[in-house]
């Protein structure tokens, strides 16, 4: 057996009632030259950041490692290190890479720090859920329900949550989950998206404005914090967060209070925040665009939400549960639940995860064929057209079902992004949003 096979996630047998364990080999991580030498550190789950910044599992304090230099995990195809663009880099024996497997005995250089990776015959056991849905979200996958234990134990508590993940692995859904498992369920869900508001514009979003406090605030109005109170504002796409707002949004999440522009007296507001980002923070706070002590003050549970090429025997159960929405008839739903289409699903790539899987069941509920995964399918007289419905119904749905495919692919394109989605589409940017919301579409 290899080192890769090795180690890759299993489960464990349990008791009767007990949640599933999953285990993952256990490794040691020891100093050798720089830092502090012979300074060692063991796993305890499937996974270890190091750097300089005292919030990592193994702190090397070194001039010549970054605040986070690199991450390491054990998972379902072995032991990888990852290097979150540190500014020395990350080299495996004598080769500087940006991920790659490790072996048992590899030896690590960051900056003029050397460090020994060493696989453990014993095993750390992790928590796994043993329901295959947390709200919205669906999967049998040990990737997911990995995550759904951590979602479901940050659920209990007050924490704020960070969720990290690529567009489209549903974090806006695992942040209404959150909130509607949480204490708070009965009181309001505010979402904020940090890069679909005007840079100008933001502060007044979030803490609101008093009337007069600058040009066009015509009125006094309340921002998402105060209109969070009592229960949970999600603030997507917080890599976005301008870097002079971010000392504002670090008193606010440690102070409890929030003041309006323009005013000169704090507000109390008693807030849940749960952020997500398709970013990686902690690059970012080596780049110098995010703030370490604001990543910290978010990162308290973080949680990852795996891409669907991480996960393909879930892609089942997410189409039986998005055929439905979708308005397919019973024969094409027939059509669409073979086994030959979907091990052709599962064999793609997805990378706008299900978003993308999305768009495309809804282009192969239009056309007589499945069209081709990932490439545009041309109106070519192959449309599927009901002709059991008068013009104006038939025309309707037709349309409907364009304008929905066309606005999902196109945010597919653009990684999620709103601005940059409506500028492709040559559509002001408060239009398209309308037309988001006419769809149902969440962002």
């Amino acid at each position: 057996m290899s080192e890769h096979e090795s180690a890759r996630r299993t489960t464990l047998p349990i008791r009767e009632g007990q949640p599933s364990i999953g285990a993952v080999r256990r490794f040691r991580l020891s100093v050798l030259e720089g830092g502090k030498i012979r300074e060692a550190w063991e796993s305890r789950g499937d996974r270890c950041a190091i750097g300089s910044h005292p919030s990592n599992d193994l702190v090397i304090d070194d001039p010549t490692v970054s605040g986070f230099h690199c991450e390491i995990e054990v998972g379902e195809e072995g032991a990888r290190v990852r290097d979150t663009r540190s500014l020395n880099g990350t080299i495996v024996d004598g080769v500087r890479v940006l991920e790659a497997f490790l072996r048992s005995g590899d030896r690590l250089q960051l900056g003029h720090v050397s460090v020994r990776f060493d696989l453990s015959d014993d095993l750390n056991r992790l928590p796994i859920s043993p329901s295959t849905n947390f709200g919205e979200l669906v999967g049998v996958s040990l990737p997911m329900r990995s995550a759904f234990a951590l979602l479901e134990r940050a659920s209990l508590t007050e924490v704020t949550v960070l969720l990290e993940g690529e567009t489209g692995t549903g974090k806006g859904r695992a942040a209404e989950g959150i909130h509607r498992r949480s204490a708070r369920r009965d009181q309001p869900f505010i979402v904020l998206d940090c890069a679909a508001i005007p840079v100008n514009l933001i502060e007044a979003e979030l803490f609101g404005h008093e009337r007069g406090a600058f040009t066009g605030a015509d009125s006094r109005r309340i921002g998402a914090f105060e209109e969070a109170n009592g229960g949970t504002i999600f603030l997507d796409e917080i890599g976005e967060l301008p870097l002079d707002l971010q000392p504002k949004l670090l008193r606010v999440l440690e102070s409890k209070e929030v003041r309006r522009v323009g005013a000169n007296t704090h507000r109390t507001v008693d807030v849940r925040v749960v952020a997500a980002t398709n970013r990686d923070l902690r690059a970012q706070v080596n780049a110098g665009r995010f703030r370490s002590d604001l990543y910290f003050r978010l990162a308290v549970v973080k949680v990852t939400l795996p891409p669907l090429r991480q996960r393909p025997e879930d892609i089942p159960m997410i189409v039986e549960g998005l055929l439905p929405t979708l308005g397919v008839d019973l024969p094409r739903l027939t059509t669409l639940l073979t086994p030959e289409f979907m091990a052709s699903l599962q064999r793609s790539a997805w990378p706008g995860n299900v978003r993308e899987l999305r768009n495309y069941l809804q282009r192969c509920s239009v056309f007589e064929q499945p069209p081709p995964v990932g490439e545009t399918v041309q109106s070519d007289g192959t449309l599927r057209i009901d002709t059991a419905l008068d013009y104006v119904e038939a025309r309707r749905k037709l349309l409907a079902q364009f304008e929905r495919g066309y606005l999902e692919s196109l945010l597919a394109t653009h990684q999620g992004k709103v601005a940059a989605a409506a500028q492709a589409a040559g559509i002001d940017r408060v239009y398209f949003y309308r037309l988001l919301r006419r769809n149902h579409i969440k962002v």
